[in-house]
């Protein structure tokens, strides 16, 4: 038979005075939010329910409400929506979260009461401010966990909330949605950990077959005992994992106790495998062989860390942590030195589905438990020993340090920088990002083009309106603004570039945004909210892997695209 692999995670219910409120309260959350703690689990559904969501809003404002109904329906703590606007007319076409009855009242009050009603415990206000006055409210922004803002917005504003995030190392949205095109980008804290990256379960299996410790080559030698003389049906169900041990032993005493490394090496020691299957017999035919002939060359590899883990081992912040250090690089000092010590990271424990019986896939996997145990416990004494050398004031959960440990072969360091606030473009830095935007520049389908358009599109409304009005035609400006941009992106990027091609397609962004007038239509701004919800919600739990750093959707080509600018 075939052994299940693993189980569901147990929910951590909230603390209740006696355990019948605690199992009401666990079961209600349970049903209500079950496929999603599927998804996250009960750690990413906490941070969602202790967030608190700020929606600075402006323009028509579709986009930044389908965000936000995207992330009250899972269940955030709290939202506030900041927007001046009244409701007239031309919103009840477009926004679906408001009334006739609407007409005349705050947009922001009549659409977070609107909002809350998709989940009653979401706490949701509406503010009517302008976002200049609630901005540069004394303590206005901090009582926040993200924020997001509608664009086009001023440089000021987007330099006081850009400064503001990475002053208190919140993430910082930024968004629009003109017509068929719309953009959002992230502001991430400098260092923005991702721990529980949820990879493929065969991209992070770790058997540690060629180096084998004591308790699982004892088993493997009692299950493999007598292999010539062993009934079929035994034979049959040995799991894979021992299998590979086994033939290991025996590849090892006819090459000098060495073993196989390379493709022929590989392929020969397949063959073993095939050569050691008693294909003729009814039971199982060779089953249990034929996994571990698959399992060869992801296998028998040396245990190897990724360059992001390597280089978050050589950050000084790992390296010479003080109280302050987030918890995060702690547990990455105790990892560090569990490698340094063993050559290889602690064992995640996990075990593949595989042909076995029951009672013995049920001991392997036990086997590897108390193996992932033992090292979790020895980071876990390191981490302990780290905090009483640093005095600091409160221990780490020590669930913390072991979802690290089982994710840390896949854990992601994202290095946020600040949003790209439209200057002029003698002005705009595009660092080390230059030569790789160059390259989009010589691709007319890219959906970079409509970055540059967003850029303009700001950049005219927000420094020209004072002066022009707001019926000013911005088309030429957002033309030769775009001109400008390239060819600074052009210097810098060391890279020669077709700028009729470029100017070309850039024209054809700027004639659609004018088109549009500014306005948003909802199935755009609906898409493209729920994209951002999806990552405002990665980066809440921090789990998934969110975009880095930008992202602009053109639905006159069904064509996304995602760049670090």
């Amino acid at each position: 038979m075939s052994a299940i692999s693993a189980t569901p995670a147990p929910l951590q219910a909230r603390e209740a005075d006696d355990v019948s409120v605690r199992q009401v309260t666990l079961s209600k959350r349970d049903k209500k939010y079950d496929r999603q703690l599927r998804l996250w689990a009960a750690s990413g559904q906490d941070a969602l329910e202790n967030s608190h969501i700020l929606l600075l809003n402006s323009g028509p404002g579709i986009v930044g409400i389908e965000a936000l109904k995207n992330l009250i329906l899972p269940g955030i703590g709290k939202f506030t929506i900041v927007d001046e606007a009244k409701v007239q007319e031309e919103d009840l076409g477009a926004n679906f979260f408001l009334s006739e009855t609407s007409l005349g009242k705050s947009r922001a009050q009549a659409t977070a009461s609107y909002l809350q009603e998709l989940n009653p415990e979401v706490t949701g206000i509406g503010v009517p401010e302008s976002l200049e006055n609630f901005v540069n409210m004394p303590n206005s922004l901090e009582v926040y966990s993200l924020i997001m803002l509608m664009g086009p917005a001023s440089s000021v504003i987007l330099d006081k909330l850009s400064g503001h995030a990475s002053q208190h190392s919140i993430p910082f949205f930024y968004m629009h949605s003109i017509g068929f095109y719309s953009h959002f980008s992230v502001q991430l804290p400098p260092h923005f950990p991702c721990v529980d990256t949820h990879p493929e379960p065969e991209e992070t299996e770790d058997l540690r077959l060629l180096r084998p410790w004591p308790e699982l080559t004892t088993f493997m030698r009692v299950k493999t005992r007598d292999m010539d003389t062993i009934s079929d049906h035994e034979h049959g169900h040995i799991p894979y994992v021992l299998l590979l041990l086994y033939y290991l032993e025996v590849w090892k005493e006819s090459h000098e106790g060495k073993l196989p490394s390379g493709y022929q090496d590989k392929k020969s020691f397949k063959t073993l495998l095939e050569q050691g299957a008693r294909k003729s017999s009814a039971e199982g035919a060779g089953e249990n062989f034929e996994e571990g002939i698959k399992a060869v060359n992801k296998s028998l590899n040396l245990p190897e860390i990724s360059s992001g883990l390597r280089a978050i081992f050589e950050a000084e912040e790992c390296s010479s942590p003080t109280a302050e250090t987030p918890n995060f690089w702690i547990i990455a000092n105790g990892i560090r030195d569990f490698y340094s010590k063993h050559g290889e990271l602690p064992l995640p424990g996990a075990l593949p589905d595989m042909k076995a019986q029951s009672a013995d896939y049920i001991q392997l996997q036990n086997i590897y438990k108390a193996k992932a145990r033992k090292d979790l416990s020895e980071v876990t004494d390191r981490v302990r020993a780290t905090e009483a050398e640093l005095m600091r004031d409160k221990s780490i959960d020590e669930r913390e340090i072991e979802a690290f440990c089982k994710g840390a072969a896949s854990v992601k360091l994202i290095h946020g920088r600040p949003l790209k606030v439209a200057q002029t473009p003698k002005k705009l830095d595009w660092a080390d990002t230059a030569r790789a935007l160059c390259e989009e520049l010589n691709d007319e389908a890219s959906p970079f083009f409509l970055y540059i358009g967003f850029l303009a599109y700001d950049y005219t409304r927000s420094e020209q309106r004072d002066a022009k009005g707001e019926q000013y035609n911005y088309s030429e400006p957002m033309i030769s603004y775009c001109k400008d941009t390239i060819h600074r992106l052009q210097s810098q990027g060391g890279l020669e570039v077709d700028s009729e091609s470029a100017m070309a397609t850039v024209e054809k962004v700027v004639a659609e945004m004018d088109r549009a007038g500014g306005g948003e239509l909802h199935n755009i701004s609906a898409l493209t909210g729920g994209m951002i919800a999806q990552e405002v919600i990665k980066v809440i739990t921090k789990q998934y892997i969110p975009f880095d750093n930008t992202c602009v959707f053109d639905g006159i080509a069904s064509k996304a695209g995602v760049f670090r600018v």
